[in-house]
């Protein structure tokens, strides 16, 4: 009798942990096997795995994806300029970001490979071998881009969910859905529009990237817009619009307003405004309102082009 009552106490302790799990965001299990971090924490900086990926996909020209120090000091240098180019409106805690990436070696390395990329399909290619972001050890499949690669718009989100991770392709979930509405009402499809993600591959439970990620990302980001070069960019939600405007402010401050958007690898400027994700209005309806009048006047600039 006493084993059945600890049998019966064991299965509730089960369905508790369950719960909280569920309750704290975790909604998939990712695998049944630990993770030995001390065993990845040894191996950082070794290249070899790296290498060895680049060769099981067969990617050509292995010197231009090798590391080493004058290339990082060149990125150092790069970054630093960067941050000293931009707008004096930009907050400090922006600015010591800027100053923390450009030791970061995991970033160094993004931002080579991102520049080397010299078309698209080459950047996929850099990014499906690249195992800088920790992100990419619990996700499914690489979240790119999808729509038009010669689009005048361009949006960037946040970053894939549950449905975006089992299909490899960004904003085809709910807030996907609600997305292609929106873009029906101004005469727009996904084979007029590009839409990517500041982060490629879905954090666990869908929590907010952290500032690492989001960095190690970022010099990837940056090139989709060089190689794009879209007359509009539109970010989606907060996250992306801090990490690419390196804005202080609440997209709620933020949005509807324009200004003009660029980095080192663009040749002018591109006309930049940010909206409410739409993972947000489905949570908060009462904001279609405000984010009706920011796409009539998306589209009224579009027309103008």
């Amino acid at each position: 009798m006493l084993v059945l009552v600890m049998k019966k106490n064991k299965h509730i302790q089960e369905r508790q942990l369950l719960s909280w799990h569920l309750g704290v965001g975790v909604d998939e299990t990712i695998t049944n096997v630990t993770v030995d971090r001390l065993h990845l924490l040894k191996n950082k900086n070794n290249n070899s795995a790296f290498k060895l990926s680049m060769e099981q996909h067969n990617v050509s020209n292995t010197d231009v994806f090798s590391i080493d120090s004058t290339i990082l000091a060149q990125n150092q240098t790069l970054r630093a300029t960067s941050s000293k180019s931009r707008p004096s409106i930009l907050p400090q805690a922006s600015r010591a970001l800027s100053e923390h990436i450009a030791d970061n070696s995991d970033i160094s390395m993004a931002r080579h490979l991102a520049q080397k990329a010299e078309t698209l399909q080459d950047l996929r290619q850099v990014l499906a071998i690249f195992d800088g972001c920790t992100l990419k050890k619990t996700a499914t499949n690489l979240v790119f881009m999808d729509g038009n690669p010669e689009a005048e718009i361009m949006f960037i989100g946040e970053g894939p969910g549950a449905e975006e991770d089992r299909q490899g392709r960004p904003f085809v979930g709910a807030s996907g859905k609600l997305l292609d509405k929106m873009l029906f009402s101004v005469g727009l499809d996904r084979e007029k529009v590009l839409i990517s993600n500041v982060v490629f591959w879905r954090p666990p439970g869908n929590r907010t990237p952290t500032s690492q990620e989001l960095a190690i990302c970022l010099p990837f980001v940056e090139r989709i817009v060089q190689l794009v070069n879209p007359k509009i960019l539109v970010a989606l939600g907060g996250v992306a619009t801090k990490i690419l405007f390196a804005q202080g402010k609440s997209i709620g401050r933020i949005r509807g307003k324009w200004f003009p958007y660029t980095n080192l690898g663009l040749s002018s400027p591109i006309e930049a405004t940010a909206m409410f994700h739409p993972a947000y209005l489905l949570r908060s309806p009462a904001q279609k309102c405000d984010t009706w009048k920011d796409w009539q006047v998306i589209k009224t600039k579009l027309e103008e082009f």
